[in-house]
């Protein structure tokens, strides 16, 4: 293998999707608070007043904010180098537009660093990762007001400055690409839904009025992400500010030009636009266009386009759980995928959840961003979510998990040798959290067992599975021993 000596292994969570104890020590509810559970088949819902008598899964999620020290042990048993973690930005500040932060969360963060740092773990912090203070969105639309940028500002002086000397490497926002797509106006912008509902509508029709206020709250995002970038580099010039993608790999379905022209495309709608906004500093070529067949008329101020030029991010980081083909035939079937819809690829199996796994894909996609940016790349979401089963033994032997990183490390491995600079790999949910799609627990993709099921019940005992004893060994052999 040929994984460099100081290569960055470890795992990854979400504050909202396992921190828990979400209305305590001052903290404020966020926008994934009001998104109560699901499953597969059964949407989450959002609801504008929280419903009694109704489960709202990140309220407790896995209650990591009661056991951070138990995990964290566990992430050191591994080997971690790196532990990807989010910070819950209403547990700093609780409405969002206070001048002063609620000191309990800001002590709460600094006890997690320090910890990590008993244990020589490095942290790698999502400023926001798919939630945002509710306050903000009830008050301000979200980011759909320009304000919103200054309020994120103080959250990030507050944050880089309290943490400047427990942490290095920091991601601005969580797969900020979502927010292209209709169904990522609340998730990853915070706009205020115009009803009580499903969380997710794929395919959902949006006014002209809607996308155009979707794409400016996009904006303004972009916008504030380069001006953290500026912040940080002033307060810590030590600091690694990096943008998260959620990685998305096209194939065209066929030969057919039609076919190749659309997965060029979603290559770079889904990838290129938001990457070459934080890394390159300008909106791509293509946008123009973009813009005007969503009819969207960008509002900018005489300085933006000189603060992106400014901000522009240290490394680039993604998430990567599977490939999509492209087609212009729309009788062809569609399979699921982590927030994007894509065609059916025949030559590949999938997972439980209809996600198709394609390893492959990896090395691909590490190649064309790698081409296009030529800034070390970080793969900081990749995993299986499965169904795990405690056995007679009283036991959980996920094979099927292993193998799946096992063939993606392997890609992994391919991609340096292909001369692409990865300085790091953060498994997802490297312990059993609450699901971001789904709002559920039975679809686990930890390497630690969480005793808790869809509806809240449970010890929440930790346990480790099988993988757990192999990443161990992935780890101390630096990619070496794979089996």
């Amino acid at each position: 293998m040929s994984f460099p000596k100081e290569f960055l292994w470890g795992g990854a969570t979400a504050a909202n999707q396992c921190e828990g104890g979400w209305n305590v020590d001052g903290k404020g509810a966020s926008t994934s608070d009001h998104l109560t559970g699901g499953t597969h088949t059964s949407p989450r819902r959002f609801t504008k007043v929280i419903e009694p008598n109704t489960y709202y899964p990140s309220h407790e999620a896995v209650d990591m904010y009661g056991h951070y020290k138990e995990d964290i042990k566990l992430f050191a048993e591994m080997g971690f180098k790196i532990y990807r973690m989010s910070i819950n930005w209403t547990r700093i500040y609780p409405i969002g537009d206070e001048a002063e932060p609620n000191q309990k969360g800001v002590q709460y963060y600094r006890e997690i660093f320090e910890e990590l740092k008993k244990y020589n773990i490095e942290p790698l912090v999502t400023i926001s990762h798919y939630e945002m203070p509710y306050g903000l969105t009830e008050k301000y639309n979200g980011w759909a007001d320009r304000r919103v940028i200054d309020f994120y500002l103080n959250y990030c002086k507050t944050i880089f400055t309290e943490y400047k000397d427990l942490v290095k490497y920091w991601l601005t926002f969580n797969e900020i690409n979502i927010s292209l797509h209709s169904f990522g106006g609340y998730m990853g912008l915070g706009i205020m839904p115009k009803e009580d509902g499903p969380m997710m509508l794929f395919g959902k029709k949006e006014t002209r009025e809607e996308a155009n206020i979707r794409f400016q709250a996009l904006h303004h995002q972009f916008v504030a992400s380069a001006k953290a970038v500026k912040l940080g580099h002033e307060i810590n010039p030590n600091f690694m500010i990096g943008c998260m993608i959620a990685g998305s790999a096209a194939y065209p379905y066929s030969c057919n030009p039609n076919d190749v022209i659309e997965a060029q495309h979603r290559m770079q709608q889904a990838n290129f636009l938001c990457g070459d906004v934080q890394v390159r500093g300008a909106y791509p070529h293509f946008a123009k266009r973009l813009f005007e067949e969503y009819g969207v008329e960008l509002k900018m101020e005489p300085t933006d386009e000189q603060t992106l030029l400014e901000g522009k991010v240290d490394f680039y980081s993604f998430s990567y759980y599977m490939s999509g083909c492209a087609s212009t035939d729309p009788e062809l079937t569609k399979s699921a995928g982590n927030m994007m819809m894509g065609v059916s690829n025949p030559y590949l199996k999938a997972s439980d959840w209809g996600w198709q796994i394609d390893p492959q894909g990896l090395r691909y996609y590490l190649n064309e961003i790698y081409g296009r940016y030529q800034v070390p790349l970080m793969v900081v979401e990749n995993g299986l979510g499965a169904n795990d089963v405690i056995t007679e033994d009283g036991k959980i032997h996920d094979d099927y998990r292993i193998d799946y990183l096992r063939e993606h490390i392997k890609q992994m491995d391919e991609a340096i040798k292909d001369g692409v600079d990865l300085i790091g790999y953060t498994m997802w949910g490297c312990i059993d959290l609450v699901s971001a799609s789904t709002g559920e627990m039975k679809k686990r993709y930890g390497f630690i067992y969480v005793d808790k099921d869809n509806d809240g019940n449970g010890t929440m005992n930790r346990m480790k599975k099988d993988s757990f004893d192999w990443y161990k060994k992935v780890i101390d052999t630096n990619g070496n021993n794979l089996d």
